[in-house]
């Protein structure tokens, strides 16, 4: 199979790549730099030259709170982007896969969210995402569209890295303790996006891990696993000021028969500080 990575330089498609060199597919893995997705001649010409069999669409906008000071930036990259990429790879033949967010929902819901449930996104980064997702539906019948939540990777600054940083400069953190959802490592994501790479499964896929847990509980398991002595406050959304707004509760789940397992969240979180060297003996 021959595949084609946008954004493959970024945390989460770098793992992407890895994981689809893994099943043997033939991966040709793009930068921002090699590849503006935001071109529409750029779109053109890459699916011209690559011919991939499918894209797996990582290129996005990432940074939630910038979003609010420049939402026509992140609709540029999230919505058009997906927009342009998903059409190209359907006038080449091509199917594809788009990464989306649990930030698509307003976190009202107290079970987890299912594919067939109502986005109603609260910031501007959710409602890019929620674009996007529709563009990619208009644009290529062979969608797979992708939601995961609270990622985290060995490549990228990520939430783990800066609670080990805070523990290193101060003996306590403050934590929000109102939002509840299920961080996802990106090394066990990307395995299921290069499954699903290869399937005809189309529309949309709940893929995270399992459990769920809030930014206070999961500080906590960091430094517990971790063996920092860091003591953790509950905050609250309100005190800590973001300028964009969060769901309060984003698990996802799914509806689908076949839906994707991954593991469930600490053991994740373990993997990632066991490669990092920072599991505390015992």
């Amino acid at each position: 199979m021959r595949t084609l990575v946008t954004g493959a330089r970024g945390m989460l498609g770098q793992d992407v790549v890895d994981a689809c060199v893994g099943r043997g597919h033939e991966v040709f893995a793009l930068g921002r730099e090699e590849f503006d997705v935001t071109d529409a001649r750029s779109c053109d010409e890459v699916l011209a030259d690559v011919c991939p069999d499918v894209v797996v669409n990582c290129a996005a906008w990432t940074d939630v709170d910038g979003a609010e000071a420049d939402e026509a930036g992140a609709m540029r990259v999230n919505d058009t982007g997906a927009a342009l990429v998903a059409g190209a790879a359907a006038r080449h033949g091509a199917k594809v896969l788009l990464v989306s967010s649990d930030y698509v929902f307003d976190g009202r819901k107290r079970v987890p969210y299912v594919e067939s449930d109502m986005t109603a996104p609260l910031s501007a980064y959710g409602r890019s995402k929620a674009a996007g997702e529709t563009s990619t539906q208009v644009s290529n019948e062979r969608h797979l569209i992708v939601r995961s939540s609270w990622l985290y990777g060995t490549r990228g600054g990520n939430f783990v890295e800066t609670m080990l940083r805070l523990a290193g400069e101060g003996s306590e953190v403050i934590v929000v303790s109102d939002q509840v959802g299920t961080p996802t490592y990106t090394r066990h994501l990307a395995a299921t996006l290069a499954e699903l790479a290869e399937s005809d499964d189309y529309g949309i896929h709940h893929a995270a891990a399992a459990g769920r847990c809030s930014w206070f509980d999961f500080a906590q398991e960091i430094f517990d696993v971790a063996g920092c002595e860091c003591r953790v406050m509950a905050g609250t959304t309100e005190m800590l000021g973001r300028p964009a707004p969060r769901p309060p509760f984003s698990v996802l789940g799914s509806e689908r028969r076949n839906a994707a397992v991954l593991p469930e969240w600490r053991q994740g979180l373990r993997q990632y500080l066991r490669e990092r060297g920072m599991v505390r003996a015992g």
